[in-house]
């Protein structure tokens, strides 16, 4: 079971408890602890404090591993090169793939039967074939997060709360008497904790002073810190009156980010794009119209899919939509079942 201190994971072990599992509890360490030893104090410690007493009250016995050079090698340095080119990565994604069940199944998975995660999806077994399915709570559903998953990966995943609305599950909290069952949930990008985003960035980009250009005029309206700080379809942080303004284009190479009141306009189309590097858990589909999420969320969109001989797809939104990013994850469901996603290109 990897445990992360939070009331999903805790109750889920309680739940494989009751049903007769046997189990070893793992945390794993990825906390960039160079980058936030300014914070005066490591984040990591309030949680692994929480996961042992969690631990200690199941009597469950606890492992804490470092993977701290395997989440830099396949999920850090990713993000820091995407958001130099230009793109918006998705950091969790490759965390579930890369080292939840990718370097944590190369060096446990052989111990286990299963893995088991806090995560708010559902496993459905089929002979051999397995399907990564939807929370019925539409805004916990973590199945966007889980996309890039192989058949192998999900076959030997766990999920204890998949089934349930997270009001159960704080219920389940109460009744377990967890000691963590008043946490609230966290937020953000897994391997940062308190940090913000944008100090991670600034730590490895540094500040270059850049204009901020009006895409329809090309006049020039202020100055940014950095085209990396920004991504398509932001409103805020922006500082420039008169809006409200989007940031509907960056030129990397000349580091100039551009901005519109009109994010809408015909010449900026928004409800087209291209889907690259895919990953389908059960094979390709064939149906040329699925549901699609662009982020995060409840939100799905009904889309026309076409399918290019390169392996990538072309996906038409019935609408405009102002957050498609390049280097965001498009995620493909037909009904609840997750089919798999791709980068938006």
């Amino acid at each position: 079971m990897l445990i992360s201190g939070g009331v999903d994971s805790s109750v889920a072990l309680h739940l494989l408890k009751q049903q007769g599992h046997t189990i070893t509890a793992f945390y794993l360490k990825i906390w960039l602890e160079d980058e936030l030893s300014f914070l005066g104090s490591c984040p990591w410690e309030d949680d692994l404090a929480m996961v042992r007493a969690v631990c200690a009250q199941a009597g469950i016995p606890l492992e804490v591993i470092s993977f701290q050079r395997e989440y830099w090698d396949r999920v850090v340095a990713y993000t820091i090169d995407q958001v130099r080119a230009g793109y918006t990565p998705n950091p969790d994604m490759l965390c579930n793939q890369q080292v939840k069940f990718g370097a944590f199944y190369e060096r446990f998975g052989e111990s286990f039967d299963f893995i088991a995660t806090g995560h708010y999806a559902q496993v459905t077994r089929h002979q051999k074939e397995v399907l990564l399915q939807r929370s019925p709570d539409a805004i916990k559903d973590q199945t966007y997060f889980l996309a890039y998953l192989n058949q192998a990966q999900i076959a030997r995943a766990l999920f204890p709360i998949g089934h349930l609305q997270k009001n159960e599950v704080r219920v389940l909290a109460d009744q377990f008497d967890l000691p963590n069952k008043a946490r609230k949930d966290s937020q953000g990008i897994c391997f940062l904790g308190k940090l913000k985003f944008n100090d991670f960035i600034k730590h490895h980009l540094g500040e270059v002073s850049g204009h901020i250009v009006e895409y329809e005029t090309g006049a020039i309206l202020g100055s940014h810190r950095g085209f990396w700080f920004h991504t398509i379809g932001q409103r805020q942080g922006l500082g420039l009156a008169g809006g409200p303004w989007y940031v509907v284009q960056k030129n990397v190479h000349d580091n100039i980010v551009f901005v519109s009141r009109l994010y809408h306009a015909q010449d900026k189309v928004r409800d087209t794009f291209m889907v690259g590097a895919c990953n389908w858990i059960n094979g390709l589909p064939t149906n040329s119209v699925l549901d699609v999420k662009i982020r995060h969320g409840q939100h799905l969109y009904t889309a026309h899919i076409n399918y290019a001989p390169d392996g990538s797809v072309m996906v038409q939104l019935p609408q405009n939509d102002q957050g498609i990013a390049p280097g965001q994850f498009a995620v493909f469901y037909d009904g609840i079942t997750c089919l798999g996603g791709g980068v938006i290109c």
